[in-house]
Formats: structure tokens, sequence, C-alpha cells
């Protein structure tokens, strides 16, 4: 199941099979389509940020912010920080969102990244444990392109065999609600921390100021993600309900 945003009158969502449906909700922040469904089956639903926590973002735009620029890769810094002004992109004509439109839609950046070191190893790990894996990005925040970002993204899904359940392209993740979280933008995991909702940090330069939960490896975040599910299913059997049901 696919979702993204249509307007404030609701939520666009498409089935496994691509098939259009409709989920009204005023709001404009949720997918009642699935998510009452969901919940009600009580799987464990682990929330899963891709740029810079399963791809590889940064690394992945570096080669092609230094063509944009003019610029050779290594005068762009490795280690930045939130909105990249170690590159001086903002300082360039159209600043982020020039670049962002050229990468993704002239140099194909959603499928050509590389995912990070075991990610999709550990999805398929969980997942094979009964974690429901829900995809939350903010991938359609510039207009006129929504398309081909999509299209990248569920190739790129498909091509690194990542299971996931739900793909959903919102801003505000806790919209669509998860067990667990796990993110690396600072302000993401700041909002979803401040709602209430347990965020895991996945280490980059952008976040070191975070307070844990981290992680600075998949292996870790398996460690952090299987400690919370059996946390979760103990208060299941507790509750008198079954886990995963």
């Amino acid at each position: 199941m696919h979702c993204a945003p249509d307007s404030l009158a609701g939520w666009r969502v498409l089935s496994a099979k691509g098939l259009p449906g409709y989920a009204p909700n005023r709001s404009g922040i949720r997918c009642p389509a699935f998510r009452d469904r969901d919940m009600a089956k009580r799987a464990f639903v682990f929330g899963v940020d891709l740029d810079g926590t399963c791809a590889d973002f940064y690394d992945g735009l570096r080669p092609i912010a230094a063509e944009w620029l003019g610029r050779k890769v290594d005068a762009l810094p490795e280690h930045v920080s939130w909105e990249l002004p170690e590159w001086g992109i903002d300082q360039a004509p159209g600043g982020y969102e020039a670049l962002h439109k050229f990468a993704v839609t002239q140099r194909s950046l959603f499928r050509n990244l590389k995912p990070m070191a075991g990610a999709p190893q550990v999805l398929r790990s969980l997942s094979k444990r009964g974690v429901r894996i829900r995809i939350i990005t903010h991938r359609l925040f510039i207009k006129f392109f929504h398309l081909p970002a999509v299209q990248q993204t569920v190739e790129w899904l498909d091509t690194h065999d990542i299971p996931y359940w739900d793909l959903c392209f919102m801003s505000d993740k806790a919209a669509v609600g998860a067990d667990l979280y796990i993110e690396d933008g600072p302000y993401n995991v700041e909002r979803l921390r401040r709602d209430g909702h347990r965020t895991i940090v996945f280490s980059n330069s952008t976040n070191l100021h975070l307070p844990g939960p981290r992680a600075d490896t998949w292996s870790q975040v398996e460690e952090l993600v299987v400690s919370e599910l059996a946390a979760w299913q103990a208060g299941q059997a507790d509750e008198g309900e079954l886990p995963g049901r």
C-alpha cells in the first residue's frame, strides 16, 4: 500500500497492485483507509525513514552537487550539517530546491543511492520476525515532479529487496502511526519525540547533538528494534492479547 498527499481533503491511497482508492480526511494528515485496519491487527509497526537512514543520501548527492555547482567533489566536505551550508548550496541560484530537482529529474538520485551498509539485510530479518515495515519519507516536498520521485523510490526498494507493507510520502511522520521510528533528520526526531513517539536516531553529522537512543550501524538498529519488540510483545501478553493479532 502506498499513500501520498492528494489535497487537504484527504489522502490518495494506492493498493499493493497500484489501484487508486481514496481515504477522505479533512485534516489531510493521515491515511485512515489502512491505519485503523492495521492497528486492529496489532502487528508491531516500525516507521522507517529513507534518506540518511536506509539510503546513503549525502554520499549520493555529493557528486551531483559538485557537478551542479561546477566544483570538484573533493571541495565539498563529507561531514555536513542540516541544509548543507558547507557546500554553499544556499548561495547558488535556486538554492537547495533547484539542486534537488536537478538531482532527481536529471540524475535519478533516488534510484541510484547506495543503501546504508546492512540496512536491507536487517529490514528483511525484522520482517521475518513479524515486524511490519512502514516506510515514511518526505520526498514529495517540492512540487511538479512527484511521479519520478515515487517511481524511483519504489524501484530502489525493489532493487535492494527491502520489504515493506506501507510506503507513505508525508512530512508529518507521526500521522500514520508506528510503535517505533528510526530517523536521521534532527527536526523530525525532535518532533516525533516531543509528541511522545519512541524514536531511534540514525547517526550522521547532522544529528550528533541529539540524545539517544541512537544507532551508528544497522546491526545496532536491529538490536534496538528486537529489544523494543520484545517489550511490546510482553505488554500485549499482559493485556491478554496474542502478539501480532
